[in-house]
């Protein structure tokens, strides 16, 4: 039986409006795989995401995911809050209550992972927007993170910094058995994943590893909504 890093069954969520946005919403991810989630805007993409972290309580359902739980903003800006880089990623560990060489190391470990060892005693205020996405990923690694869910990471970068992150996100998946999900709309990124969801209203709508007829019919829907 395939182990699961992320498990959701019959997932429903409202606003307080009434206005309902997850229905009856259903989705494995087996643990060590990189997926991503698709969807046209406000398909309920980034809202799934928020409650699998708990950011938001559904109204009824079961959401089963490994513990602990990164997220990654689509603005990094939102999350990194210390001065330096090592700063920022060791924030993360003040609960944990490690003695400061098992802090440095998990620090440096975390760094090293995302190819930023060099830049520990960088200012956050001097990195590029993909610098910042990794310090921010590098914190979830500190923490020795069982799954990483991110959303739209790549949607301020650059060409170059999004394919950088993408690939960065897959070796790390692959190299520390994490399970990611991926919130994209960008269809290229869906080359460097395991597979996908395919949300449309609030529901899934379609699921696989042939991420090539995913890309097809969300370009479908968006022609349909446009």
């Amino acid at each position: 039986m395939t182990e699961l890093g992320i498990e959701v069954r019959d997932l429903n969520f409202s606003w307080r409006s009434g206005e309902k946005v997850i229905k009856s919403c259903s989705l494995e991810v087996p643990k060590g795989e990189f997926w991503m989630l698709l969807g046209t805007n406000g398909s309920g993409k980034s809202t799934l995401l928020r409650l699998l972290v708990g950011l938001l309580t559904p109204e009824s359902g079961e959401i089963r995911v490994l513990h602990p739980v990164g997220f990654v903003f689509q603005n990094p800006d939102h999350q990194l809050v210390m001065p330096t880089v090592g700063a920022d990623v060791a924030f993360g560990l003040v609960q944990e209550r490690l003695p400061p060489a098992a802090v440095r190391t998990r620090v440096e470990e975390a760094l090293g992972a995302v190819n930023l060892l060099a830049l520990q005693r960088r200012p956050i205020y001097a990195l590029s927007g993909g610098q910042k996405q990794r310090v921010a990923i590098a914190g979830a690694l500190a923490r020795r993170c069982e799954v990483l869910l991110l959303d739209e990471p790549t949607a301020l970068l650059d060409p170059d910094s999004q394919l950088e992150l993408v690939v960065s996100v897959r070796r790390l998946v692959k190299s520390q058995g994490i399970t990611a999900l991926w919130v994209t709309h960008r269809l290229d990124e869906l080359n460097y994943c395991d597979g996908a969801f395919l949300m449309e209203r609030g529901s899934l709508v379609d699921h696989g590893v042939d991420t090539r007829r995913l890309q097809q019919r969300l370009m479908q829907l968006d022609n349909e909504a446009s």
